[in-house]
């Protein structure tokens, strides 16, 4: 089933509690998991961050939000317990606590006014009807949108440069990645072969132990398998066991599955992947505004 968003937690999260002993948050995230029948692909699920499971997010962002409510106590660190004004809540059987339900609670109002801006947002997108998405989940989403239009625009100006500034841009992007060594021993391989469908050679270590045979194509169409295997017999001839194809192009479906089933290893880098590692390590792109999301540090107020 769909992990449930953290509007839908809430009651039973609350439920859970009901036995009025302390409950750990990890230990209640097995228990709902097996009381929505997720699956382990769908609890190990990550946030696009890649930093944190969406279930437990979502488990976490249930459990402060009851806890501002009043409905749960933090009797101890890592642990929750609910409150008299929780069972109340529960007495009176409610089909589904959600945000706007919480709302009814001067303590969660006094809460949410801390940040005047994000309380206007909550009546209009935390609704039954609304976004159903944790803090960090719309934050990560919007990040996302951003990056969807950026990668299409940067690839745009990639297109709008010369043959000689897309193997240059190559080279740097592989350097980045930790390829090659330095930028100037990089910069000295780009355009000396010239020769057998290869545009220029680099270090795959700064140790030089291995090198990658790299070769920029400048495409607006598809690149398909005839190409690539000129590469290919480009490799063979080097004796070279590893390459880069990179184009501003696409690559057709039969030059993707001939790549997986030869040898030497070549990887194939599309003009939308290009732009996405462009962006990654930061390249031909600025930061414009950070932010840095902080939690509580527990170890801090551990006593002696």
């Amino acid at each position: 089933m769909p992990i449930p968003d953290f509007q839908t937690l809430m009651l039973p999260l609350l439920q859970f509690a009901s036995d009025g002993k302390e409950h750990a948050l990890r230990d209640t995230q097995e228990k709902l998991a097996v009381e929505f029948n997720l699956s382990e692909e769908e609890k190990s699920q990550l946030l696009p961050s890649g930093r944190q499971p969406i279930f437990y997010n979502r488990v976490s962002w249930a459990k402060v939000y009851l806890q501002q409510a009043g409905l749960l106590l933090s009797p101890r660190r890592g642990c929750f317990q609910i409150s008299e004004k929780g069972r109340q809540v529960l007495s009176d059987h409610p089909d589904r606590i959600t945000v706007k339900f919480l709302e009814t609670f001067p303590e969660f109002v006094e809460a949410r006014a801390s940040s005047k801006k994000e309380k206007d947002k909550s009546a209009e997108r935390e609704t039954d009807n609304g976004d159903h998405e944790t803090p960090e989940e719309r934050l990560e989403d919007a990040y996302q949108r951003i990056r969807g239009g950026l990668a299409p625009e940067l690839l745009n100006h990639v297109k709008d440069g010369t043959a000689q500034f897309f193997e240059r841009l190559v080279v740097e992007l592989l350097v980045r990645m930790g390829y090659g060594g330095s930028r100037k021993e990089a910069g000295q391989a780009i355009g000396h072969s010239g020769d057998e469908g290869i545009d220029g050679i680099i270090n795959e270590d700064r140790l030089g132990l291995d090198v990658i045979y790299i070769q920029a194509k400048k495409w607006e169409g598809t690149v398909g398998r005839p190409e690539i295997q000129k590469f290919v017999g480009a490799l063979h001839g080097k004796r070279a066991r590893k390459g880069v194809f990179n184009t501003t192009g696409t690559f057709s479906a039969d030059a993707i599955d001939y790549v997986s089933r030869i040898d030497p290893k070549v990887v194939l880098i599309d003009g939308s992947q290009l732009a996405e590692l462009m962006i990654d390590f930061g390249l031909g792109v600025t930061p414009t505004v950070s932010y840095e999301i902080k939690r509580i540090d527990t170890d801090y107020f551990d006593e002696v």
